[in-house]
């Protein structure tokens, strides 16, 4: 019997290896038939490791088979634009990993690619999939902090010596941690205040983990349309802290903890004038939820969790925070495609 959707992994990664294998085979009428690597040993040994069936170096020859329907995309950020071009030109659909591409225009050529193709594009950004980051959507809808002034992120963590490599050796391959990890915030914010980030400012720091300059550590500041300011601390050089996210608004406040992370865990508090509240979550694996939205997407015509659009929102905003850096200047983050 021939699978609903027959995948193709695009990169041999950590986070495919760790997460994403999971992810697709929980689902059910999916199957991962390739993965493509630009190293065969890495390839034929990802391959033996998760039993699937056929393993390649050539992406041409991937793509050119009718039986794959989508692919997911994990290589290193400076390879997403033309593999997700030569994915859409094939007719498959497309599940890029965040940053969704290096700069403004890559990342629209993306959507405009995928849309004349008539494919779906998501983006994998893990964060929004979080059962602790629905929940406080959700109560932010309907009211439970009134109106949004401030928020707190705190997702300075220690980035394990097996992913460090390009993301603090390579400016070319996208690294730093602004496109690693303050992507992720901003599109977590944009998913939670249902809003759309409109100014910038930060400072980075370099050097304690880093090389070739590029950003081991950041604060900044980011301004919404509607006007609530947040303000993210992230780090790859921070061992013992916690992560966490706060939303502070005229009648209420929530409070989350050890939510910043990949693993389904944490806990969310509301403290009103009515006292404090511990809010009930039940946690489920976030990859597993999201590519399951993404079959929906596919099979129903729904929108997945995060989508090419979303991957440009948040990724203008990453790069408008790395320009900030740069030139100690407060940035306006473009518009296009803004909600």
């Amino acid at each position: 019997m021939t699978a609903d959707i027959r995948w193709a992994l695009i990169g041999a990664s950590t986070i495919a290896d760790e997460w994403m294998v999971d992810a697709i085979h929980s689902q059910p009428g999916a199957e991962i038939a390739t993965v493509v690597s630009g190293s065969a040993q890495r390839a034929h040994e990802f391959a033996t490791k998760h039993g699937i069936a056929a393993h390649s170096t050539d992406l041409d020859a991937v793509l050119a088979d009718p039986s794959i329907s989508a692919v997911y995309i994990s290589s290193t950020n400076e390879k997403h634009l033309p593999q997700a071009l030569a994915a859409a030109k094939a007719g498959k659909h497309v599940l890029c990993e965040k940053p969704l591409a290096l700069t403004e225009s890559e990342a629209a050529q993306i959507i405009d690619a995928c849309a004349s193709h008539k494919v779906r594009l998501g983006t994998n950004h893990h964060l929004r999939c979080a059962a602790t980051h629905r929940k406080m959507r959700e109560l932010i809808r309907e009211g439970a902090v009134g109106t949004p002034l401030f928020v707190r992120v705190f997702h300075a963590v220690s980035l394990p010596p097996h992913l460090r490599g390009w993301r603090i050796e390579q400016p070319d391959a996208g690294g730093g941690v602004m496109l690693d990890i303050s992507v992720h915030d901003i599109d977590t914010l944009r998913f939670l205040l249902d809003d759309e980030p409109v100014e910038v400012s930060a400072m980075a720091s370099s050097g304690t983990m880093s090389s070739a300059g590029l950003a081991d550590g950041v604060m900044a500041i980011v301004r919404f349309r509607g006007g609530a300011l947040a303000q993210l601390h992230d780090a790859f050089t921070v061992p013992f802290a916690s992560t966490g996210l706060e939303v502070h608004g005229t009648s209420g406040s929530l409070i989350a903890t050890d939510v910043m992370t990949q693993r389904p865990i944490g806990e969310i508090t509301l403290r009103t004038a009515s006292g404090t509240q511990s809010i009930d979550i039940e946690h489920r694996n976030l990859y597993r939820t999201g590519v399951a939205d993404f079959h929906r997407a596919i099979t129903e015509g729904q929108s997945p969790a995060a989508t090419g659009i979303d991957g440009y929102r948040s990724l203008v905003a990453a790069l408008s925070l790395v320009q900030s850096a740069e030139t100690g200047r407060h940035v306006t983050v473009p518009s296009r495609f803004a909600q």
